[in-house]
């Protein structure tokens, strides 16, 4: 029930973005969702594709550093308050949340929230015993 994010370590300059994303591009890789932070002289890139292993080949082929991490992808409801429900259920079950990035799709009233804990097997379990919905890889690699 985990998905695969690519995080790709760019120097925090002009253009930096640009060349990984044109070279998933020009190998038909589309992106399903990313996240950027920065620092002051780097950034991580995370994203979400519709073929992690393919993307992780082809940006290594090019010289980048790229990571391959599980996350977990949840389905919440796109209300106020809907994040706040799956954080008190991490908070209270003792789980730290490492980052996290959402986005809405088709699904009228649903958002999906990636996350990345301490513990994602656990954060897995609990979820589920809470009646919220964990999300399949497929699902947000087909959106």
């Amino acid at each position: 029930m985990k998905i695969k994010q690519l995080s790709i370590f760019l120097q925090n300059k002009i253009g930096s973005l640009s060349n990984p994303l044109n070279i998933l591009s020009e190998e038909n890789i589309n992106i399903r969702a990313l996240s950027m932070a920065d620092t002051s002289e780097f950034c991580i890139l995370r994203l979400v594709v519709d073929n992690p292993d393919k993307g992780k080949k082809v940006l290594e082929n090019n010289d980048f550093l790229v990571k391959l991490t599980e996350i977990i992808g949840v389905e919440m409801n796109d209300t106020p308050g809907g994040l706040t429900n799956v954080l008190k259920i991490l908070k209270n079950n003792n789980i730290d949340l490492e980052y996290l990035y959402a986005f809405t799709h088709e699904k009228i009233g649903k958002a999906i929230l990636l996350i990345h804990t301490n513990d994602n097997d656990k954060s897995i379990e609990v979820l589920k015993n809470n009646n919220t919905e964990v999300i399949s890889p497929e699902e947000v690699y087909n959106l």
